[in-house]
């Protein structure tokens, strides 16, 4: 957020959710009304907005406006959990991964699903894996997917539910590959960066308390991620491997109870990554950060993390 827009806030944070509704829909270029969740006067213009006097918080839009808001990123996953904790179920057509992230993606999912495409249908098949990893990543439930269907013995409507879980542990672990090389450019960082002005003795002492703190919170989440990704590993092998779809089938059904500590904790993660890169990233002098900056945004990746200790 910006430093102008803390005030608008009764309490301190450092992300907020916009909402902006456009005047007019259908050109979007003549602008619109903004408003950020939770900040003052958010009821009054949800009042306005829905040309109501009732109690807003009673609204269902507003209360699910207020649960993304309490969550680090809004990928499909984490929100189809959140959400269905209390109580709404989205339907699928808003929970897609980004095409972008499918083309990042489909090379991963490709190579995750090989094995399974040559146990199915044999080494012959040219470019199976990668026609089904694309079907499994774009919801594409069509009839080349019956014989998974089938082998997993799962009804159409647990199929459906099933293939939604697959694809986010595909999701969750192709992030958290990614991640791997953007928290080690962190933890490098945290050593070496220097940034401008001259700390008191109170942030000095802070400084070199919570950089080697942060590197271990960081590499302990990571630990605790991977951990929860072997059990989708050690169930898919038991598929591919042992021929035996059970366990599978059981990990696919129950998987997305661990999309919400999996999505928080790999959204904290690469929230610390992207902002690293975009505020210590920069490698010219003039650049860097002043102290009390540096550490008022270390202060913040700590509180992200400990926010985790419930799950972890």
């Amino acid at each position: 957020m910006r430093t102008n827009e803390l005030e608008i806030f009764p309490r301190p944070r450092r992300t907020a959710t916009k909402i902006i509704l456009p005047f007019d829909p259908t050109d979007l270029k003549l602008g619109g009304a903004s408003v950020f969740v939770g900040q003052r006067g958010f009821d009054s213009f949800c009042k306005s907005q829905l040309a109501s006097n009732s109690d807003v918080a009673v609204n269902p839009d507003v209360q699910i406006l207020g649960l993304l808001d309490s969550i680090p990123a809004l990928d499909p996953f984490l929100v189809r959990e959140l959400l269905a904790r209390n109580g709404f179920k989205p339907a699928h057509c808003y929970l897609k991964i980004s095409p972008a992230d499918i083309q990042r993606m489909i090379g991963f999912a490709n190579a995750e699903i090989e094995r399974l495409v040559k146990r199915a249908f044999g080494s012959t098949i040219n470019g199976a894996s990668l026609k089904l990893a694309t079907k499994i990543l774009s919801n594409e439930l069509d009839q080349e997917l019956m014989p998974l269907k089938h082998t997993l013995r799962l009804s159409d409507a647990e199929f459906s539910e099933g293939i939604f879980s697959w694809r986010g542990f595909l999701y969750f672990k192709w992030r958290f590959f990614e991640l791997q090389e953007e928290m080690r450019t962190v933890i490098s960082g945290l050593s070496t960066y220097q940034p401008a002005g001259k700390p008191d003795d109170a942030v000095k002492a802070y400084l070199e308390e919570a950089r080697p703190r942060l590197g271990r919170s960081i590499g302990q989440t990571m630990i605790h991620v991977g951990r929860s990704l072997a059990v989708y590993d050690q169930a898919y092998a038991g598929l591919v491997d042992r021929a035996d779809p059970s366990r599978f089938r059981t990990f696919l059904l129950d998987g997305p109870k661990l999309f919400y500590a999996l999505g928080e904790s790999i959204a904290i993660l690469g929230h610390i990554a992207s902002f690293w890169q975009y505020r210590m990233g920069q490698t010219d002098l003039k650049s860097r950060l002043h102290v009390e900056d540096y550490a008022d945004i270390l202060m913040d990746f700590e509180d992200s993390l400990s926010s985790l200790d419930g799950d972890t």
